[in-house]
């Protein structure tokens, strides 16, 4: 049996705004999704075997749990028995760094979910694939659809049909940032600003004057990533600068690919020991 190919593509917030607080205890978000180039490189495949197979591969792939997104979702699967007791070997090239706010343990979840589906390998309806998601990770239904879309009431969103076409210089120190602590240090709720917003209008003047409200918490958590954002926004031709999610990535908006490059070579001069990656907007 051959190996089957997927990409699991970086999931990036451009805008994220925390709303309050639900019932749950879990904050209500309303961010402004949208996904790169940059992907983890899945292969998957059916093995003759009483248990299921997960290798994670390539620079990323240190200090990954054995009780992992992609583990979780194949425990749900055999425990409702979608998966017929078919076992399957996965392998995961990781080119996207942990705990990063790029959504890469989500996404390769909900792309081998998509595939499942896809493939006919199970069968579930809307109410099931949103019950599994949700039990992995706030990111999962996301990745399921992979488009760029404005996410609200957490599980909520609308897909945008434009292409922003921008160029990304995601910069990373050697620590991450934990989700779930950061969103204890939010103190403070914005308003909503994208509920309304008419596709036209999200142009580069709008987009620049969007935040990130989880930036001022891991800022005081970590004043390094504050002075980064500040050397980045310093740069020539940077449109703006923004933390994706919870950080702790930083990244940089460009117009053209020539302008993110002479931007990488001075981030790369300035923080050598930074994870420094040039992508795209998909």
């Amino acid at each position: 049996m051959r190996f089957h190919k997927i990409k699991s593509h970086a999931k990036i917030n451009l805008s994220l705004n925390v709303l309050g607080r639900l019932k749950s205890k879990m904050h209500k978000i309303e961010s402004l999704i949208l996904f790169l180039y940059l992907n983890d490189e899945i292969l998957i495949k059916k093995i003759n075997s009483k248990k299921h197979k997960v290798e994670f591969l390539g620079k990323f792939s240190k200090k990954i749990s054995k009780n992992n997104t992609i583990t979780n979702l194949l425990n749900i699967l055999d425990n409702k028995k979608k998966l017929r007791n078919q076992k399957y070997l996965i392998k995961v090239k990781k080119n996207i760094p942990q705990k990063s706010g790029l959504g890469g343990g989500s996404i390769n979840a909900a792309s081998i979910l998509k595939y499942f589906l896809k493939k006919q390998k199970l069968k579930l309806n809307s109410k099931e694939i949103l019950q599994i998601s949700s039990k992995i990770g706030s990111d999962v239904i996301l990745g399921m659809y992979q488009k760029n879309s404005i996410i609200y009431k957490n599980t909520k969103f609308n897909i945008i049909k434009k292409n922003f076409n921008l160029f990304t210089l995601l910069v990373k120190p050697s620590f991450g940032c934990s989700t779930k602590e950061i969103y204890k240090d939010v103190k403070n709720f914005s308003k909503s600003n994208l509920k309304k917003i008419k596709i036209s209008n999200l142009n580069n003047k709008f987009l620049s004057k969007l935040n990130n409200d989880l930036e001022k918490p891991v800022f005081k958590k970590h004043p390094s990533l504050k002075k980064l954002k500040i050397f980045m926004e310093k740069i020539e031709d940077v449109l703006f600068v923004r933390m994706t999610g919870s950080g702790s990535t930083m990244i940089g908006y460009f117009n053209s690919k020539k302008a993110a490059l002479n931007a990488g070579k001075i981030l790369k001069k300035k923080y050598k020991n930074y994870w420094c990656n040039l992508s795209k907007t998909i």
